[in-house]
């Protein structure tokens, strides 16, 4: 994990062109997996050059890269590119957390500040029928 600054290394991709497969497979060990929350520093969309350190859903992998999600907790309740998701560990003032639908990143275990907590298996099922019902990524039935 890095400790902190700009990584250029997470890049935004499109989903149409990276179909991908989501999992559930959380595992605290140290390494990121699907179904985790972690921090990693995210490009704003308005200058890719430029972002933030923010909370990301884990969702996949693509080849040897995690695939995730930004979170954030203003209010979009209604908005079609964010899925309200409730609190979790990963906010220390509990407030609720919203998964922004439209953006996903590619990044490498490298560039994951540090790990938050692991989003629900409910949850993760709702993210998961989203991203199916709107990019055609296929889901893996969960290792058991």
């Amino acid at each position: 994990m890095q400790d902190s600054g700009a990584d250029e290394k997470v890049r935004e991709i499109f989903t149409h062109e990276r179909a991908a497969t989501i999992e559930y497979s959380p595992d605290l060990d140290g390494l990121a997996d699907p179904g985790e929350v972690v921090w990693a520093w995210v490009p704003f969309e308005e200058d890719p050059a430029q972002g933030k350190d923010r909370p990301m859903l884990v969702v996949g992998r693509y080849r040897r890269r995690l695939l995730a999600m930004m979170l954030s907790s203003k209010g979009r309740d209604g908005h079609p590119d964010w899925l309200a998701l409730g609190s979790g560990a990963w906010d220390h003032d509990a407030r609720p957390s919203y998964l922004r639908l439209d953006r996903v990143f590619a990044l490498d275990e490298d560039d994951i500040r540090r790990e938050g907590s692991i989003l629900d298996p409910e949850s993760f099922v709702q993210v998961a029928a989203e991203l199916i019902r709107l990019h055609g990524w296929q889901a893996v039935k969960p290792r058991r």
